[in-house]
C-alpha cells in the first residue's frame, strides 16, 4: 500500500500513497517525531528546541511495515517510526493556491441560499449531549454562525450559551451589554431603525472573535436579524473586480472608537485580511467606526474608495443575506472575524430586548476539536 524512497542526499523522503507521492524533508520529519525523548507523552509538546537537533540532520534508511514508516537519522543514529495516516494528514507537499482569497479547511462560503439550512441547536440538547454540541459547533465553524433555540428566558442566559464552548471576553462595555429598543420611543436613543451589516468592534486589536446575541423580549413587528458571509462577499468582489479585492487586501484601514470618557480604541488592519499564502482570514467592515484612511498612497486612494463602495454594495445585496427572527429564549453565535450581522427596521408598536457579549474563537474551536477527537477515539474502540 505504501512505499518509500530516499533521495541521494538523504534530505527528502518520498512516500508513495494510493493517492500519489508525498515528499517530506529530513529536518521536518525529525522535528515532528513523537518519540518520548522528543515529545511529552501527556500533552504532545516538544521537549527539544530546533537548535538541539543537528543542523546537518539527514536520513540514512527508510522502510515500511503495514502503515508504519520507519526512518533512520544521522548523525544522531536515531531510528523513529511514523504513522502513514498522520503523515498524509499533515503533508505539506501540495500545489500552491493559484489565487489569493482561498478558504481554509472546514470553511464553506454561503449566500442567501443557506436560508433554509441555518445551523440550529436546541439549548437543552447542546447542554446535555456532547455529540449534538460537536455537530453544532462543526456547523458554526463551517459557516461562521449558528442559532440556539429553546433556551431559558432569563437575565444572563447568554452566559450559559457561551459556557457551551468557551469564556466571556470582558471589554469596556462590561461582561455583557443591553440592546433595548422601543418601536415608538420616548427617547431617540432607543431607535427601531435598521442597521447595515457590519462586524463589531473593528477598532479593537485583537478584535473579539465571537459575538453572542440573546433575545429576552420581542413583541415588535420586524427587527429580523440578518447575517452576511464576509468571506463570500470578499470572494465575490475578487471575482467581479480583482483589482478592487487587491487594493482592500493590500492596504490597511483605520478604525476608532472614543465614545466614552477614558476610552480611545484604535486599530490598523485591512478590510480584507489575508495570510501570507493568500488564505482569507478576516473581514473588518463597519462604516460607523471607520477613521480617516491614511495608509493608502495618493495615486490609489480613489481606487480604494471605489473598492470600498463595491464591497459595501455586495454586502447590501439581498442575494447575500440570511435572515431569521429571534424569539425570547433564542440567540445566535457569530464569528465576528468573518460574518457581518445587522437587523431590519421595526414597524408598529412593541419592544425588543436582547443581551450581547463577546467571546473568543480559540475556545470555540478548541471545544469543537476536543469533541471531534473524543468521537473518533470512541468510534475506533
Amino acid at each position: 500500500m505504501f512505499t518509500t524512497q530516499l533521495d541521494p542526499s538523504g534530505q527528502v523522503l518520498t512516500l508513495t500513497t494510493p493517492n500519489g507521492p508525498l515528499r517530506f524533508h529530513a529536518i521536518w520529519l525529525r522535528d515532528n517525531s513523537w518519540d518520548p525523548e522528543t515529545r511529552a507523552a501527556g500533552n504532545g509538546q516538544r521537549l527539544l528546541s530546533l537548535g538541539e537537533l543537528p543542523a546537518d540532520t539527514h536520513m540514512t534508511d527508510a522502510s515500511v511495515s503495514g502503515d508504519q514508516i520507519t526512518v533512520s537519522f544521522a548523525p544522531e543514529g536515531k531510528t523513529l517510526t511514523y504513522d502513514a495516516g498522520w503523515l498524509i494528514q499533515n503533508a505539506y507537499d501540495r500545489p500552491v493556491p493559484a489565487r489569493r482569497g482561498w478558504l481554509g479547511d472546514g470553511i464553506e462560503a454561503w449566500d442567501a441560499g443557506l436560508m433554509g439550512n441555518v445551523p440550529i441547536g436546541d439549548f437543552a440538547q447542546l447542554s446535555s449531549d456532547p455529540a449534538a454540541l460537536g455537530a453544532w459547533l462543526e456547523q458554526v465553524t463551517r459557516y461562521g454562525f449558528g442559532k440556539v433555540v429553546n433556551g431559558p428566558v432569563q437575565d444572563g442566559a447568554l452566559f450559559d450559551v457561551v459556557g457551551l464552548f468557551g469564556y466571556v471576553r470582558e471589554t469596556n462595555y462590561g461582561r455583557h451589554f443591553e440592546v433595548r429598543t422601543e418601536v415608538n420611543p420616548t427617547n431617540l436613543a432607543f431607535t427601531g431603525l435598521g442597521l447595515q451589516a457590519h462586524t463589531d468592534n473593528p477598532y479593537r486589536d485583537p478584535v473579539p472573535s465571537v459575538q453572542v446575541l440573546y433575545c429576552l423580549e420581542s413583541s415588535a413587528a420586524g427587527g429580523e436579524n440578518m447575517v452576511v458571509d464576509g468571506f463570500a462577499a470578499a470572494r465575490r468582489l475578487r471575482d467581479e473586480d480583482p483589482a478592487a479585492f487587491d487594493v482592500l487586501a493590500n492596504h490597511c484601514a483605520r478604525f476608532e472608537y472614543a465614545g466614552e470618557e477614558g476610552v480611545c480604541l484604535q486599530s490598523r488592519r485591512p478590510m480584507i485580511e489575508l495570510a501570507p499564502d493568500g488564505e482569507i482570514i478576516g473581514v473588518r467592515f463597519n462604516n460607523r467606526s471607520l477613521a480617516a484612511v491614511t495608509d493608502v498612497p495618493f495615486d490609489q486612494m480613489q481606487a480604494y474608495y471605489a473598492a470600498y463602495r463595491h464591497l459595501g454594495e455586495i454586502i447590501d445585496d439581498p442575494a447575500m443575506e440570511v435572515t431569521f427572527r429571534l424569539e425570547p429564549g433564542e440567540g445566535f453565535v457569530v464569528d465576528n472575524t468573518r460574518v457581518l450581522h445587522a437587523r431590519k427596521g421595526y414597524s408598529g408598536e412593541g419592544t425588543r430586548w436582547l443581551q450581547g457579549c463577546y467571546s473568543d474563537k480559540d475556545g470555540l474551536r478548541s471545544t469543537h476539536a476536543a469533541l471531534a477527537r473524543s468521537h473518533r477515539q470512541e468510534a475506533a474502540e
